[in-house]
């Protein structure tokens, strides 16, 4: 792995494993691929942007001139995909986005890889393929169950993956991350959210009773799970990568109004959304077996977010204007008054 690129990586968890990369592998060229859609912003990778070893590309994963162009021209030998569209709530609102980046995209993506002779193709993927599973936890090979737009695309990425595999034998893996949250989470995702809401004194509109569960991956954690897996993972294998950290949305969302001393007052419960799982959980055995563990408590990784987004506001208050308050709007207005 000398030429590395990463798709999507202007985005919150592709700009963090980036930085980590960098920060790693003095002997690795990096060359970001970005559509720089709403949630991909170069601001997220200011502080490596003068680094002789990154490069960034704007355009399309769905493009195939576009991306056999990058391949060609920094003879890329490794392909890691975090392209896509992410977030349930819009996928409800508008699944042909998901369905033309989620899907097709990681189709071109392969293929054209395929083409170049790349030599290890990594997939990154969400826990949410699986569905909801209130007991026991998701093993790699249970059946995929998605119950959203956003998981379903997902779903069909990491087929395509395991199908280029099979079919044309080449070295692709995929990886299943749960919940991630840490700095530069576009503020659409709970955590984000509601922390910026809350630094405002602005409501936070919580899915109905808050007892959804999930288990909570710090994106440090996420991202060297994911370099674990690129490096030792077998050929045609997926691989998932949870915290071990289940909690009710409800206990996150006070945990994080106390780290502010912000009151409860501003928790308002709204109509829950359309097919919302219950509860994600993961076994990550697998992973484990490669020498990859989540570092450090929970408790002290979601006491850094916050701060970090305390003591950010040039990065995330600027993003909260213009389009995202149309969204915003969309999704939460009418919940927020009823």
């Amino acid at each position: 792995m000398r030429n590395l690129l990463v798709t999507g990586g202007a985005g919150f968890i592709g700009s963090n494993f980036v930085r980590q990369i960098l920060g790693k592998h003095a002997d690795i060229e990096v060359v970001v691929l970005d559509k720089l859609t709403y949630a991909g912003n170069l601001d997220n990778l200011e502080d490596v942007s003068q680094n002789a070893r990154y490069k960034f590309i704007e355009g399309d994963i769905a493009d195939h001139r576009m991306v056999a162009r990058a391949l060609d021209s920094s003879r890329i030998d490794t392909v890691v995909n975090f392209a896509a569209e992410t977030h349930v709530d819009r996928s409800i609102l508008d699944p042909d986005a998901f369905m033309r980046t989620n899907s097709y995209g990681v189709y071109v993506l392969l293929e054209e890889s395929r083409k170049a002779g790349v030599e290890r193709f990594l997939q990154v993927s969400t826990d949410e393929v699986y569905g909801s599973r209130l007991t026991g936890e998701f093993k790699e090979g249970d059946p995929l169950e998605p119950n959203s737009p956003y998981a379903a695309s997902k779903a069909s990425g990491d087929l395509m993956a395991r199908a280029y595999h099979v079919t044309y034998g080449m070295n692709t893996v995929v990886t299943r991350g749960s919940n991630t949250f840490g700095p530069y989470q576009y503020p659409e995702k709970l955590l984000p959210l509601f922390i910026t809401n809350a630094i405002s004194d602005e409501p936070l509109p919580m899915y109905g009773d808050g007892k959804q569960v999930r288990d909570w991956l710090y994106v440090e954690d996420h991202c060297a799970g994911i370099e674990t897996v690129l490096l030792k993972g077998e050929p045609g294998q997926a691989y998932n990568l949870g915290g071990g950290n289940e909690r009710f949305n409800v206990d996150i969302i006070k945990q994080m109004l106390r780290l502010l001393d912000k009151p409860e007052s501003l928790i308002k419960s709204v109509t829950d959304r359309p097919g919302h799982d219950r509860r994600y959980a993961l076994d990550s055995g697998k992973a484990h077996q490669l020498g990859w563990k989540p570092g450090g408590s929970f408790d002290e990784a979601l006491e850094r977010t916050v701060r970090w987004y305390a003591g950010n506001e040039w990065w995330w208050r600027k993003i909260k204007n213009g389009d995202y308050q149309e969204y915003y709007q969309a999704q939460y207005g009418q919940r927020l008054s009823g």
